[in-house]
């Protein structure tokens, strides 16, 4: 099956002109988008430890959700965008079997290399297609695959209506998008804990472990920046999804959202 397009479609009208957050700095569209590629280019070779480190581990138990979610079925095609390292897919294919394809799309060259290196350490090749694309402008078809994901990496799109519109377009009628991000911790007790460890633990980590304390001091503004649940519930809507609903994990601390294109 064709998956990429002909030609790459551009819109690139005011992204000189709007802002953009970059944490907690505004900053113009086009300097937003250099500004993230430049953080995953620089922690890349630690990002997978340090999510580890960050979560206790309790991020693949996320993910394991995530993958649950899906139901992977044979036949079935994976779009996972900003995924980089590969995980989702392979636990996408773990489950859909050797009929299930899987494409990775992530803009990020460092990051595609990071897991294209760890697919061929577990022993998967040809399985994965891996394509440098922007999540805002797809390189694929439209309504070519039959499932779409993002995990922890909506928030560091520029725009994220335009990231979600995309996702609509390339899945087939009858298929479904999930977002797995960071998102509002509801209980006040919670709330505070998670705030004091954000603020005053994860960028010391960062800058111990990846030697990169401004990456992790972005990684947690960026967070506070997201839309909150049913924020980012109503924006999917307004891309076009239908039956949009999700689930908090952790008490908020992430949440799945899904939605169909119908």
């Amino acid at each position: 099956m064709r998956y990429l397009a002909e030609m790459t479609r551009q819109d690139t009208s005011h992204s000189r002109e709007r802002a953009a957050d970059f944490g907690f700095t505004r900053v113009s569209e086009a300097e937003k988008t250099r500004l993230v590629r430049d953080v995953f280019d620089r922690v890349a070779t630690r990002y997978d430890l340090m999510n580890d480190l960050m979560s206790g581990g309790i991020h693949r138990l996320w993910k394991a959700r995530l993958i649950e979610k899906l139901d992977p079925r044979p036949g079935q095609t994976l779009l996972d965008l900003a995924g980089g390292t590969g995980d989702i897919a392979r636990g996408f294919l773990a489950r859909a079997g050797t009929s299930g394809a899987a494409i990775v799309c992530d803009i990020n060259e460092s990051m595609i290399r990071r897991g294209r290196d760890r697919s061929i350490d577990a022993g998967i090749v040809d399985a994965i297609t891996w394509i440098t694309g922007d999540a805002e402008n797809l390189p694929f078809v439209s309504g070519c695959v039959d499932l779409c994901t993002i995990s922890f990496g909506l928030r560091n799109v520029t725009r994220i209506a335009a990231a979600l519109k995309e996702a609509w377009r390339v899945l087939k009628p009858g298929g479904r998008f999930f977002c797995l991000e960071f998102s509002r911790v509801e209980a006040p007790l919670l709330r505070r804990a998670y705030d004091l460890y954000s603020f005053a633990v994860l960028p010391r980590l960062g800058q111990v472990v990846a030697r990169d304390r401004d990456a992790y001091q972005y990684l947690v503004e960026s967070i506070r920046r997201f839309p909150a649940q049913e924020e980012l519930a109503a924006m999917m809507r307004e891309a076009g999804f239908e039956q949009v609903n999700w689930r908090n994990l952790s008490g908020g601390i992430a949440a799945i959202h899904v939605g169909w294109r119908l």
